[in-house]
């Protein structure tokens, strides 16, 4: 209907006239809409994701299992998870997907690698010029997730970051291979490159400045982060989506207390 009010001498021809004026309206629309958006087209006998369930079958988990603090419950499972990778069940159990936001509260995610866990919190390693960077930067705020998904196992962590020493960043970076030393220098990570050759030839650069045996220094630019955590999250997959999720959750006076929630 259009927005005008009809007279009260309005005939039935009239309002008639009215309605369908507005479903042209409306099927003009619906056309422009479906012109922007086209349908994607999915091949014959593609997979249905509405059809895929795993079904869990996973011994549970009870506040009685826990330990008292979450990193020493988190060293349990990361040990558990390292076993299980040893065995060819798990892939990369030091993978973990890093949430960030920037200031205006746009969300970003990737998977990095964990380098070190102590009372301290959780370490990765990056560029500090990369979007994460930036947006760690402008807010401080972080969350975490341990995809341990053969095991049917997730650890979830929320909390803020700060920046490793550059002792300790020097440290670390000696211990890597010398092919990611020279990466961490080729690469201006987050920002466009005009081709992969262009990658390659910066790299081949640093490869001649610095032959295998020589030293290379940690880029100014490039560092660690430690995640102080706030809550932390143990989730264990059970039958009938009922999982278990018990979560830590750190006190104003420094103490971790737990609760269950519901799945």
């Amino acid at each position: 209907m259009t927005d005008r009010a009809h007279p009260a001498d309005a005939t039935p021809a009239d309002l008639a006239a009215d309605t369908a004026a507005a479903a042209a309206a409306a099927a003009d629309a619906a056309a422009i809409d479906a012109a922007a958006h086209p349908p994607v087209a999915v091949p014959p006998g593609a997979a249905d994701p509405a059809e895929m369930r795993a079904h869990y079958r996973a011994e549970g988990l009870s506040e009685a299992d826990l330990a008292t603090a979450p990193m020493e419950q988190f060293a349990r499972w990361f040990e558990e998870a390292v076993r299980a990778a040893e065995q060819g069940g798990l892939y990369e159990p030091n993978a973990m997907i890093v949430s960030t936001a920037d200031a205006e509260g746009r969300p970003s995610s990737r998977t990095v690698l964990l380098k070190q866990y102590d009372e301290r919190g959780f370490v990765f390693y990056t560029n500090y010029t990369s979007r994460k960077a930036r947006d760690l930067a402008e807010n401080p705020r972080v969350g975490l997730v341990f995809p341990w998904h053969p095991m049917a196992r997730q650890v979830v962590v929320t909390g803020t970051v700060s920046r490793t020493g550059r002792d300790e960043t020097a440290a670390y970076f000696r211990t890597r291979p010398h092919g990611s030393q020279l990466g961490a220098w080729a690469s201006e990570q987050s920002s466009e490159v005009a081709s992969r050759a262009e990658l390659d030839r910066a790299y081949e650069e640093l490869v001649t400045r610095y032959p295998e045996g020589e030293s290379v220094p940690a880029p100014p630019h490039w560092g660690g982060f430690r995640i102080a955590p706030e809550t932390v999250e143990f989730w264990q997959g059970r039958e009938n989506r009922l999982h278990d999720r018990l979560r830590y959750i750190r006190t104003p006076a420094g103490a971790w207390r737990i609760e269950r929630l519901y799945p």
